[in-house]
């Protein structure tokens, strides 16, 4: 999508409602973005929206992995252009990607594991 925005949201929610296993329920925690928030969102019944508190960063995992993919790729760089801009953050991303247990570990949160084995 080419926008952060409640079109892109509703999107998303489909999505995940469409693979959600039969019988079960999603619980989404998400920050306070205007796109979370809004009343236009119709959320499918398989899902809940749980919003995190307000300036609370440290408990949103999405912002951790902002962190890492400015401290391992992104940062102390000087940019030409926009399109390069674009470029390195596309190539971060894909570089993350391809790193799935980096992304398990930067979002784990020992309190969700509570019951897991």
């Amino acid at each position: 999508m080419p926008y952060a925005d409640t079109e892109a949201m509703q999107e998303h929610l489909k999505e995940i409602s469409r693979v959600v296993a039969r019988g079960s329920h999603a619980a989404l925690f998400l920050d306070r973005a205007g796109w979370h928030t809004t009343a236009k969102l119709k959320v499918p019944k398989n899902i809940t929206l749980i919003l995190l508190p307000s300036r609370s960063p440290e408990l949103n995992p999405v912002e951790n992995i902002w962190q890492y993919l400015r401290g391992n790729w992104l940062s102390n760089r000087v940019f030409e252009s926009d399109n390069d801009i674009v470029d390195a953050a596309c190539d971060a991303w894909n570089r993350l990607i391809d790193r799935p247990d980096v992304i398990t570990s930067i979002g784990n949160r020992e309190w969700a594991q509570i019951g897991q084995t």
